[in-house]
């Protein structure tokens, strides 16, 4: 089984993560905060990821810190459960439709961390958290899950509708790109 167990804790935050990548999406997610309770839930689910999320963060300086600390959390143990990554299919790229918008993943599980992050939202906070730290929580997930990752929100109106196919399709993406299709690595130079 494909799983990890990861606690992390600072002076910011107190965090603890066990994941499934061989899950149904059952999920128990409690960050502190509503709306990336809420987008955890939905990855969680469309990644078919078995989730535990525990998180006290310093939330009365602001959400920063949560997320980004989640998102070094949850990319170390991605990166822990995917173990040797032999007979992944690697590559995957997902559209999702969410209402009136559209978002474009792109995901290779490629032991070369790169984020390209093309969203841009009409209104500066989503629920209570800036949407700028949403960039924050995906870059620090691609420094440690060691995946490249390339987000666009090729269209949309509603920032809830915006994040919310995006978190979807990275659910979706990274699904896909983890499945065992053989039993060699899907590399030319015999290791990612």
């Amino acid at each position: 089984m494909r799983m990890a167990k990861i606690k992390r804790k600072t002076l910011e935050t107190d965090i603890e993560i066990e994941i499934n990548l061989e899950g149904t999406g059952k999920n128990q997610i409690d960050t502190g905060i509503g709306i990336f309770n809420h987008m955890l839930t939905l990855f969680a689910f469309h990644s078919n990821f078995d989730l535990v999320i525990k998180c006290k963060g310093d939330l009365w300086v602001d959400e920063h810190h949560t997320l980004e600390d989640l998102g070094i959390t949850l990319g170390r143990a991605f990166y822990e459960a995917l173990g040797d990554k032999k007979g992944i299919k690697r590559y995957s790229n997902i559209f999702i439709p969410m209402d009136e918008s559209l978002a474009r993943i792109v995901v290779d599980i490629s032991n070369r961390p790169y984020l390209v992050y093309d969203i841009n939202f009409e209104r500066e906070k989503i629920g209570n958290v800036d949407t700028q730290n949403f960039k924050e929580f995906f870059r620090a997930f691609v420094q440690e899950a060691r995946i490249t990752l390339h987000i666009a929100s090729l269209y949309g109106e509603n920032n809830h509708h915006i994040i919310e196919g995006v978190f979807k399709g990275i659910g979706r993406a990274l699904k896909e790109s983890i499945q065992i299709v053989n039993n060699q690595v899907a590399s030319s130079k015999g290791v990612l």
